[in-house]
């Protein structure tokens, strides 16, 4: 059976039960505490509740049963979290709605928030002021003032490098840091991912600022929504615009420099195998926060996202080497375990999702939280299909294989609880 044929199926399964529940058995969202990050090695007694009971309580949450394996032994993140990408349900959690230093993870943010906002086209020439507020000791992709770039070229600096001065150079095309973080923390409301609060756009240290792995898991999962959200999350390595300077000749040109995928279980590394199936999404590690990561992966026809924040051991790659670990468990669980928890849908298709019925024609292009997916549904994978130029990589996801909304009896359409991610197509050059 193709994968397309099996999504549908899926989505059929759980149609009556969508029936059954039309609010959406999401709590409803309260206003977030007022945002400290915790210098603390021990989680707050009390924590939110989006997603379910579990899900606000310290500790590990699991409900293991026979024929449910274990789960690894030796994690030492303050939080992780695993999920169905697909389904929603979350398998297995620890502290997961902790507010911690994000790091670079809050990227996935500022992405998701401005990705519909500049074709990839667009070209920009910039200036000083562009990267003025670029933080001491922040990674950079190499961004030159007077030179342009175009967004495409800044995405994959933001994404492969996480380059902060890439992120501001958007941000000055977006209006500018302020506002730029003023629509990020609206569309992290949008997303019920209230354990958010964003004070810069690139993740570097900021007093208050601060996620969790429920929310990172929330927004990578919005993002992944996006056609040109996978394509950037899940290149490996790029050419990107050098410096113009004048040849032998006099004559000015401009070369290209690669950069690489700083995704270790992307791009591999001496102790971190390439993990088989990896198709994203974004790391990040500061001072404060520590490591940090959220991951994607696909095997057998199941979207699995972990997210893993500040892995108390300190080793080379811990962040990745427990990333992996949780994706095996994750994939050996699902269909045995019981859920303790979800991922909630947006506001807006909650809401939606209440009405009795929508008018037959609307769009079921997959896209959640805006995007820049428009027409980009189709009934077969591209597999295989050509990279941009000058970038490669593990699979951009080209095709959708379920609809966010499920055609019900009568003509009415429905939002479908699963909210189903495209495929993510696995290929390599």
């Amino acid at each position: 059976m193709s994968a397309p044929q099996k999504t549908t199926g899926r989505s059929l399964l759980v149609v009556s039960a969508v029936l059954s529940s039309l609010a959406l058995s999401a709590p409803v969202a309260q206003a977030a505490p007022s945002p400290s990050p915790s210098a603390s090695a021990t989680p707050p007694a009390n924590m939110s509740t989006v997603g379910g009971e579990r899900l606000g309580q310290p500790g590990t949450q699991v409900e293991l049963a026979p024929g449910v394996p274990v789960l690894p032994k030796g994690l030492s993140a303050r939080s992780w979290i695993v999920a169905d990408a697909e389904s929603g349900e979350v398998l297995a959690a620890h502290n997961a709605h902790w507010r911690l230093a994000p790091a670079s993870t809050l990227k996935m943010l500022f992405a998701d928030t401005l990705l519909p906002q500049f074709p990839s086209a667009t070209e920009h020439k910039v200036v000083p002021s562009d990267l003025a507020g670029v933080g001491s000791g922040s990674s950079l992709v190499g961004i030159k003032e007077n030179e342009t770039y175009t967004v495409h070229d800044l995405w994959l600096g933001v994404f492969l490098r996480s380059g902060n001065d890439a992120v501001h150079v958007l941000s000055a095309m977006n209006g500018g840091v302020k506002n730029t973080v003023k629509e990020m923390n609206a569309h992290a409301e949008e997303l019920q991912a209230l354990d958010t609060h964003a004070v810069s756009p690139d993740g570097y240290d900021a007093p208050n600022q601060v996620s969790s792995a429920y929310d990172l898991t929330l927004i990578a999962r919005s993002g992944l929504q996006k056609k040109d959200f996978r394509e950037y999350c899940s290149t490996v390595t790029a050419n990107f615009p050098g410096e113009t300077k004048k040849n032998k000749k006099g004559k000015k040109v401009r070369g290209t420099f690669e950069i690489q995928n700083t995704n270790r279980l992307l791009s591999g590394d001496t102790d971190v195998p390439v993990y088989q199936g990896i198709a994203g999404v974004k790391n990040g590690n500061t001072t404060n926060a520590g490591a940090t990561f959220t991951g994607v992966a696909e095997r057998d026809g199941r979207v699995l996202l972990v997210t893993v924040m500040k892995p108390e051991k300190e080793e080379h790659n811990r962040v990745y080497k427990e990333t992996a670990k949780l994706f095996d468990w994750g994939f050996k669980a699902a269909g045995k375990v019981q859920p303790v928890g979800e991922l909630v849908p947006p506001r807006s298709a909650a809401q939606a999702s209440s009405r009795p019925s929508a008018q037959p024609g609307a769009n079921a292009s997959g896209e959640a939280g805006g995007g820049s997916g428009a027409g980009e549904a189709s009934a077969q994978p591209a597999v295989g299909a050509a990279a941009k130029a000058g970038s490669s990589g593990i699979g951009t996801a080209l095709a959708i294989t379920g609809a966010l909304l499920v055609l019900l009896a009568g003509g009415a359409f429905l939002i479908n609880r699963r909210w189903p991610l495209p495929d993510l197509v696995r290929r390599r050059r």
